[in-house]
This record gives C-alpha cells, sequence and structure tokens, in this order.
C-alpha cells in the first residue's frame, strides 16, 4: 500500500484562524502532542511574521525528535534566511517557501509578470537550497492558475532543488473532479516530477477541502496539509481527523495507509480545543459528540445485534475510552497511573502527583470519576502557566429578585486583593469584580461552559475569549462548580496576557 504523508499545519495556517492564537508553552504542548499522533511533518510557523513566531518555531525544532519541522516563507531572501535560522536545529528542517501563481494573484498583488513571477520562484528555490536540503515550494492558487504555467514553474523549481511541490486550493473554489484533473495534469506534464514529492493544501470555503484531498491522493499526491479540527483562516482547512480516518477505514478502496496512531486523534482535538478556546460541533465527523452517538431505535436496535450495522469505525480506533466508572475516591497513584497510560497520555512524575492531587480533591465531590473527567485534569494541567493572580475565595449573591454580588479575593506575591461589585448576573458580577481588583477594563469576547460528564456533580468545563491590548487570550476552568470554573478560566486568560503579552504575534 502507498503512504501518505501527513502535513500538520495547525501551528501556522490552524492558527491564522481569527481567536485561535496560542502562546509558547501551548504551541509546545501541542508539537509534542503532534509527535505522539506521529504526522510526518509540522508547520511550526511563518518564521518572519513575528519575533513570537521565530522563537516558538526554534523551540519546536529544539524538543521535536521525530517530524520533520518547517517553517514557511516567502519567495524573498530575507523570510527565506528567517526561516532556516528558526529550523536549523531540528533534526529534520525544512523551509517551505511560497509565490502566487494565478492571474489574478499576480496582476493584482505580486504585479508581476508570470516570466518574473518564473524566474523569482527558481532563484529563491535555489537559495533556499543552498541553506536546507529539504525544500517545498507552494504555488499559491494553484487551483486557479492557467495549468501550463503551472507545469512550467513546477518544472523550474524541481530543477532548482524543490523535494516537494505543493498545489494549493487556496481559497476552496475547486470540485474534486478538477482537482484530481489536476493532479494527472501535473503528474503526465512535468518532465521531472519523479524527483519531488506532490503535496496538497485544500481550504474548506465550499465545504470540499477533505473531498478534494483525498480526490488528489487518488491522482497522485503523496502528502497531504491538514489542521486538527480542521480550523484555518475563513472557513478552515481539510480536517486531518477525517483524512486519516476515511485512509484508514477505507484501505479497501483508497489502497494506501498512513503513519498516524489514529488512538491519538481524539486527545489531539481536545488539546485544540481546549488551546483555542474553539469548540467542535457536535456533528463533526470523527471527534464530535455525537460521532459514535445512537439514538434512534432502529439504529439502537441494529447496534445491539451487531455493531457494524451502523458503526464503520469504533470509538476506540480515534482514542474514545468506552470505560465508564473507572476510579474513585480510594483509588491510588498507580490506579490513576494505569487508567492515565490507557488514556493515551505519557506524564512525568511530578507531573502524575500534581494530577493525582487534583484527582483526590475531585474524588471527595464526585461519587464517580469517569474517563473524561480524568482527561479534563490533565488538559487542564497542560496549560498552566506561572500565575500572577490566583483565586483565593469567592462569595456570590444572587437570586431572580436581588442584584448580583460578588465578593472575590485574589491572591498575588502571597498578598490578598479582595473587591465586591454587581452585575447581570453572578458570573458578570464575579468577573467585574476581578476587573476592579486588577485594575483594567476587559473585554469579553466569548464564553461557553459544558459539562464534562453526565450527573448533578459533573465537572464543569468553561472556557472564555478575553480581549485587552492588541491581544485575545483564551482561558480555560473546570470545578464541579460552575462559578468557579468560569472565575478560573477568566484569570486563566488574564494571566496568560499578562505572562505572554510581549508575544502578542499579528496575523498574517
Amino acid at each position: 500500500m502507498k503512504r501518505i504523508k501527513i502535513f500538520d499545519t495547525t501551528l501556522r495556517d490552524g492558527e491564522q484562524s481569527p481567536g485561535c492564537s496560542m502562546n509558547l508553552k501551548e504551541k509546545i504542548d501541542v508539537a509534542r502532542q503532534l509527535e505522539r499522533l506521529n504526522v510526518d511533518v509540522i508547520e511550526a510557523g511563518f518564521a518572519i511574521a513575528s519575533q513570537g513566531d521565530f522563537n516558538s518555531i526554534r523551540e519546536i525544532a529544539n524538543v521535536v525528535k521525530n517530524a520533520t519541522i518547517a517553517s514557511l516563507s516567502r519567495a524573498v531572501p530575507k523570510d527565506i534566511q528567517t526561516a532556516y535560522e528558526a529550523v536549523k536545529n531540528a533534526k529534520k528542517p525544512r523551509i517551505h517557501t511560497f509565490i502566487a501563481t494565478s492571474d489574478i494573484h499576480m496582476t493584482y498583488k505580486l504585479k508581476m509578470k508570470p516570466e518574473e513571477v518564473l524566474a523569482q520562484a527558481s532563484a529563491m528555490v535555489k537559495y533556499a537550497k543552498s541553506l536546507c536540503e529539504d525544500i517545498e515550494f507552494s504555488a499559491e492558487d494553484a487551483s486557479r492558475s492557467n495549468p501550463e504555467f503551472l507545469y512550467r514553474i513546477l518544472e523550474a523549481v524541481i530543477k532548482a532543488g524543490a523535494t516537494v511541490v505543493n498545489i494549493p486550493d487556496t481559497v476552496g473554489y475547486t470540485t474534486p473532479d478538477e482537482f484530481y484533473n489536476l493532479i494527472k495534469g501535473i503528474r503526465e506534464n512535468v518532465s521531472n516530477i519523479h524527483r519531488a514529492e506532490i503535496s496538497v493544501h485544500c481550504h474548506n470555503d465550499l465545504g470540499l477541502a477533505v473531498a478534494n484531498s483525498l480526490s488528489a491522493i487518488r491522482a497522485g499526491a503523496s502528502q497531504v496539509e491538514c489542521t486538527v479540527n480542521g480550523i484555518g483562516e475563513r472557513a478552515g482547512n481539510a480536517a486531518l481527523e477525517e483524512i486519516v480516518m476515511a485512509i484508514d477505514t477505507r484501505k479497501d478502496f483508497y489502497q494506501m495507509h498512513t503513519n498516524i496512531d489514529t488512538q491519538q486523534i481524539f486527545h489531539t482535538s481536545r488539546l485544540i480545543t481546549k488551546v483555542t478556546g474553539n469548540r467542535v460541533q457536535n456533528n463533526k465527523a470523527i471527534v464530535g459528540e455525537n460521532a459514535f452517538a445512537h439514538e434512534s431505535g432502529i439504529h439502537q436496535h441494529g447496534m445491539l445485534a451487531n455493531k457494524g450495522t451502523y458503526e464503520i469505525m469504533t470509538p476506540e480506533s480515534v482514542g474514545i475510552s468506552k470505560n465508564n466508572l473507572v476510579l474513585g475516591k480510594h483509588s491510588g497513584r498507580h490506579a490513576l497511573l494505569e487508567r492515565v497510560n490507557a488514556l493515551g497520555y505519557q506524564l512525568s512524575p511530578e507531573k502524575l502527583d500534581e494530577i493525582f492531587i487534583e484527582f483526590k480533591q475531585l474524588a471527595d465531590k464526585k461519587k464517580v470519576i469517569y474517563d473524561r473527567d480524568i482527561e479534563a485534569l490533565i488538559q487542564e494541567k497542560a496549560g498552566e502557566i506561572e500565575n500572577a493572580y490566583k483565586l483565593s475565595h469567592f462569595v456570590i449573591n444572587s437570586g431572580n429578585t436581588i442584584t448580583s454580588t460578588a465578593n472575590i479575593m485574589l491572591v498575588k506575591n502571597e498578598e490578598n486583593y479582595e473587591a465586591v461589585s454587581h452585575g447581570h448576573g453572578p458570573v458578570d458580577a464575579a468577573f467585574k469584580a476581578i476587573e476592579s481588583i486588577i485594575g483594567n477594563r476587559f473585554e469579553l469576547e466569548d464564553y461557553t461552559l459544558k459539562a464534562v460528564t453526565e450527573g448533578e456533580d459533573a465537572l464543569g468545563e468553561a472556557m472564555v475569549k478575553v480581549k485587552f491590548g492588541e491581544g485575545l487570550w483564551n482561558g480555560y476552568g473546570l470545578s464541579t462548580d460552575v462559578i468557579e470554573a468560569s472565575i478560573q478560566a477568566y484569570l486563566n486568560a488574564i494571566n496568560k496576557g499578562l505572562h505572554f503579552g510581549e508575544l502578542i504575534k499579528s496575523q498574517v
């Protein structure tokens, strides 16, 4: 079977989605999880975009051992040099350079003639090759480019040293049949195409990104560029989990495989949701809440008789545990470690000790602990930073006939700060009290609250997006008390802004 390489651009194209910016620690956590997922290439960022992007790419290049680490760059010397400096310490570095090739982009964006674009592409790939062995070239807006010109520029960049040529559907315009024919045409008309891999990068503006990507691999592409949960600019990118599981589930049709550890898919999806604050819809394929739910009586009857009647893949195959009641207040550290490992996580002894303390505290509040409770604790700890402000205690007075009041005490540098505020409900009052203590007005862009598991004692998972200064910061909180979870999420976002404010990333 032919192997399809998975090029993950969650940290670059995915992060460009509004509200999906990540701080340095979050990017490193994501990169480590992508390595556990076993992706072939991690596009860690756009090095020239900002100092923060450069620093994060360089750090990821230092910590990732197995995957290729790529940085995007425009086809100009300064971009290429900066990209190389960012990835040069990686075990497998790659420079990914691009230039637009469609008539509309060349005329109105680049203001260059086709021959000028061809010459610049060739010269810049040659320059990149002098710095790094592995060079990927992307023909931006390839799906709307003149095929004959596309053949010429691909032939020129391969001759100049490109090891991968990427064919992006930059604006999500093409259809599966058209894209199949474009890739087929490249294979048949680019004389030296056998010297480079063909990659594709599809956007989802018409909801066809995954279909177009799968069509391209049938036509001969051997690398697919995608993001976890399909995040990305506008309508997003091709979703990694959908491409991988389509190939895996329908091996009989595609006669292909990937090296992805599919049992890490759900954990990876949850991590991306947590660090970006962007939830997937309940009916999202593969990783949505309802992806393996069967409510119809006819479906349930069939499932009881034979799961194959309505289930084409198992929840376990993507890392969703079917274990329900797992641990309780009398469970020990070893039992927790076994369950953590069974869920697909690898924790250091120090991190396990921290989780165990949180687990015991939770077990005192809940009758039973579910796998998803444990996962939520792990995800919460994964994003922890050194907090400037910590919650000491809070008191809320609220009702439908009184004005909600919150008394909040925060701790900073071992000093207590207290404030009382009124609001339109307990959460609003609590947030205003926090603002009063810190002395800033923050703009709440988004707020969601969800139960992690069923039951009246379920953990509440709060996510917020808070805007202040030039940054938009995601916050995450977890507690059996939804007000406390909300307060923790708000503080988490504010602390991130205070801690990583100097790393604010300008969107590219």
